[in-house]
């Protein structure tokens, strides 16, 4: 026993003592530094989709809280705000794609005569979606390089033509998929959503300073599902709270729209029909002045595209 306690001490003595020698001989900059070093090492070359001006992803770390319904009605919201822009609408949840059932468009595509895939088209939105590819039915059972071969096709074999604005639906998380969207592509800028609920809130920071860290620049939050009215005296009820008011004050960016938790949402994801096509439903207009706002700022001089 003397032993054994002779032999930890000793071990405790070298592990920390050399550990903290080692610490005390490199400055947090320079450990930064280095590790900036390896992040960027090896990393590839962002290449623009052909055709392809303005990229805007749809993003949030938290599953379940509407983004590709957000994501459908602002790429739809774009052509109705800006008739002579050409929109396209990329869908690139391998696992669990609803582009197809929120465009209403469920064909496969046809190849040009340089194998690319035409995007299928409804509403004026040229749409892609791995969802094209599979049947309606077929579970995605997938190790990560399979999915990443999937992500380069939707990427990079795809005729879009002429875009002016292509909306990107992100999976949940902050994964391979959305590295190698950022590695790849010159991103113009991330729309965050979340709920207001501390658990969603949490995982849409993650995801924020992780395109911080990135630099791809937050456009802002849209608070969806934030409340809903009574049926019977028509008052707002909010559901969650408030809390997306203080993630918007620590990221020190804008929430660009409240949007509520409402049936004929719902029901226009459902029938593939875009509620934002309803020019006589109040939603309508919040998911348009949404698109006013993601016009603005990719027309603000403040904005460029960042090369890592």
């Amino acid at each position: 026993m003397p032993q054994a306690n002779y032999l930890t001490s000793i071990f405790r003595n070298i592990r920390y003592g050399v550990f903290q020698s080692t610490l005390a001989s490199y400055s947090l900059d320079a450990i930064k530094s280095h590790q900036k070093g390896l992040m960027q090492r090896g990393l590839p070359k962002q290449k623009p989709i052909v055709g392809v001006k303005d990229i805007v992803l749809v993003s949030s770390g938290k599953g379940g809280v509407g983004k590709s319904t957000i994501a459908t009605n602002l790429a739809v919201g774009l052509k109705l705000e800006a008739p002579d822009k050409k929109i396209g609408l990329l869908d690139t949840d391998i696992f669990g794609p609803t582009i197809p059932l929120m465009m209403n468009l469920h064909d496969t595509p046809f190849l040009t005569d340089t194998n690319l895939m035409e995007p299928l088209v409804n509403y004026g939105v040229k749409c892609m979606s791995f969802g094209f590819l599979i049947e309606e039915s077929s579970p995605i059972i997938w190790r990560g390089l399979m999915v990443m071969q999937a992500l380069e096709k939707l990427m990079r074999q795809v005729n879009w033509g002429d875009i002016d604005y292509l909306v990107v639906d992100t999976p949940p998380g902050t994964g391979d998929t959305h590295l190698s969207l950022v590695q790849n592509l010159p991103i113009n800028g991330v729309v965050l959503v979340t709920t207001p609920q501390s658990a969603a809130l949490q995982v849409t920071k993650r995801g924020a300073v992780m395109y911080n860290m990135l630099k791809i620049p937050i456009i802002g939050l849209v608070e969806n599902m934030s409340s809903v009215k009574c049926p019977n005296c028509s008052n707002e009820i909010l559901i969650f709270g408030d809390g997306t008011k203080q993630l918007s004050e620590d990221l020190q960016v804008p929430i660009l729209e409240k949007l509520p938790l409402n049936r004929t949402i719902a029901d226009g994801g459902d029938k593939g029909v875009p509620v934002v096509l309803d020019a006589n439903n109040g939603q309508s207009e919040l998911y348009r002045h949404l698109a006013k706002k993601v016009v603005q700022f990719l027309s603000s001089k403040e904005n460029s595209k960042v090369i890592l």
